[in-house]
């Protein structure tokens, strides 16, 4: 005699996929933080080129898992070109460090406006 209930069936794959994109945004973050302290701004053709590779390979693999994998991987190295700008900003506002070899690379405003304080602090003092 069959049994009229069913043994419910639970697919994992919606869910490994959503921690694999977590987890793929989440090293991309210290990338970028990386890239742009060693390299500068100058390396986001290799972003966009391993990008659009990856987003290309994606559509040549069969398995729905490997492919949206290698998807997020391609969407995430072409999302770090804005992010590779921006965190070149935020060094340039001290919100994180500066590479002292390439100095000459971003346009810093605190150090003049550091030097006039200096400079007027010196005027009053005398």
């Amino acid at each position: 005699m069959k049994s009229t209930l069913s043994i419910m069936e639970i697919y994992f794959t919606g869910v490994i996929i959503a921690i694999s994109t977590f987890l793929i945004i989440g090293l991309f973050h210290p990338l970028v933080i990386k890239a742009e302290y060693y390299l500068g701004t100058r390396c986001w053709w290799a972003f966009l080129i391993a990008g659009l590779v990856s987003i290309g390979c994606a559509f040549f693999v069969a398995d729905v898992f490997w492919s949206a994998i290698i998807g997020v991987v391609g969407a995430s190295l072409l999302w770090s070109i804005g992010e590779l700008f921006h965190q070149k900003k935020r060094v340039e506002k001290g919100w994180f460090p500066m590479n002292p070899k390439r100095r000459h690379e971003y346009n810093i405003k605190n150090e003049e406006k550091d030097e006039n304080k200096l400079d007027s602090g010196r005027k009053n003092n005398e």
